[in-house]
């Protein structure tokens, strides 16, 4: 497979990498999280200003109709700095699901300030006991004249308190667990019945619970049809998997730079430890883990881009997101490892990539999540 960017994929990578480490070293970062909002105005209408916000819009709209692909590099810088803003959340999320499942008068209205960074998503779709099945919701989406009325809860909603609208997915008729009759809603945050319980988490990234009690929404509010959310919400989570593990690459590249420069300057018994070849192996071996991962977010990406069937799509998308969850464990604790009980203070980088890189194997699900899905869709 080519890994080669070409000039315009390159110029974009190398303006994202300038600006990060511009604007957002690692103590700026610390300040930044540590904020009452968690997040940074001025970087985030930066990623707008360099095109980094409508870069997966379609040009009509206001962006440049990049895929998965042209983001690969961005997120992978992202990782290397650590990025904590809600990017992920608006752009491979919350745009993706409207230019794909929206209406002419949405997309008119809501990707133009997308790619402006004037209106930011969140997604409001995991539930309790609901681990990560997109199709176990019990929240639901009652008809009344004119619109719905949502009643239900969602959980770990990351940068609900940022978010211009919540994207929340609501039954609206069937059971629990039912594939079918499933909507997605948007929901302004800030309205009457609409309630937030914040949420922490190790890596520095803020979210919310969210209560939505007799929560009345018009039908402008529906995206797509009242019964086929789940296809449109199954291809954007595989969508912001692809990124997630791109994410991944930039971290672990971090960690191993940072493993590697460290093991180079400490010294024991008069020599750098780096010279132990135990040590050298160790780190060959987190080396050959990003390439591996690297390899497979590619494979990922241009299935996510080239429209496959829904079903190949998830096979590789699982196979991706296995790898890196696996790398992600295993480079993390191995980079922590080798610096020894300094890698895990809060004021060096590498604790913090530690607990980016273990919520990353998490997200979107983990490990033994994506084996059964895996197994599903290669008929096994």
């Amino acid at each position: 497979m080519n890994f080669d960017r070409d000039e315009q994929q390159q110029l974009l990578s190398d303006s994202i990498e300038r600006f990060l480490s511009r604007e957002y070293g690692f103590e700026e970062r610390r300040r930044i999280l540590a904020s009452e909002s968690g997040t940074s105005s001025r970087v985030w209408q930066g990623l707008a200003d360099l095109g980094l916000l409508g870069l997966s819009i379609p040009v009509e709209y206001g962006g440049f109709g990049g895929g998965a692909d042209d983001l690969i590099g961005i997120m992978e810088h992202a990782g290397h700095a650590l990025l904590a803003e809600p990017y992920l959340a608006t752009v491979g999320l919350g745009a993706r699901l409207v230019a794909r499942a929206g209406n002419e008068a949405q997309k008119r209205a809501l990707l133009p300030p997308v790619a402006e960074g004037r209106l930011r998503f969140a997604l409001a779709q995991i539930e309790a006991g609901g681990r990560y099945d997109p199709a176990d919701v019990h929240t639901r989406a009652r008809r009344r004249a004119g619109g719905w009325v949502i009643e239900g809860e969602k959980r770990l909603v990351l940068h609900a308190q940022h978010a211009s609208y919540l994207i929340v997915s609501a039954r609206t008729a069937g059971a629990e667990c039912d594939g079918e009759d499933i909507g997605l809603f948007l929901v302004d945050p800030r309205a009457a019945g609409v309630t937030q319980r914040a949420v922490g988490s190790i890596h520095g990234v803020r979210g919310a619970d969210v209560a939505l009690r007799g929560v009345e929404v018009d039908d402008r509010a529906l995206i797509g049809s009242e019964t086929g959310g789940l296809e449109a919400l199954e291809e954007a989570l595989d969508f912001a998997t692809v990124l997630v593990c791109a994410e991944a690459l930039g971290a672990i590249r971090y960690a191993n730079e940072a493993t590697l420069e460290h093991i180079k300057t400490r010294r024991q018994f008069g020599v750098p430890i780096g010279s132990f070849q135990v040590l050298q192996h160790r780190m060959v071996d987190m080396v050959i883990a990003y390439e591996q991962v690297k390899s497979l977010v590619y494979l990922a990406a241009s299935k996510v881009d080239d429209g496959c069937d829904a079903g190949e799509r998830k096979r590789v998308v699982s196979a991706a997101k296995i790898r890196t969850a696996e790398a992600c464990r295993h480079v993390s604790q191995d980079a922590v490892q080798l610096h020894g009980g300094m890698g895990l203070t809060d004021e060096l980088k590498i604790s913090h990539a530690f607990r980016r890189l273990t919520m990353i194997g998490q997200a979107f699900g983990d490990i033994d999540h994506h084996l059964e899905r895996f197994a599903v869709c290669s008929g096994d």
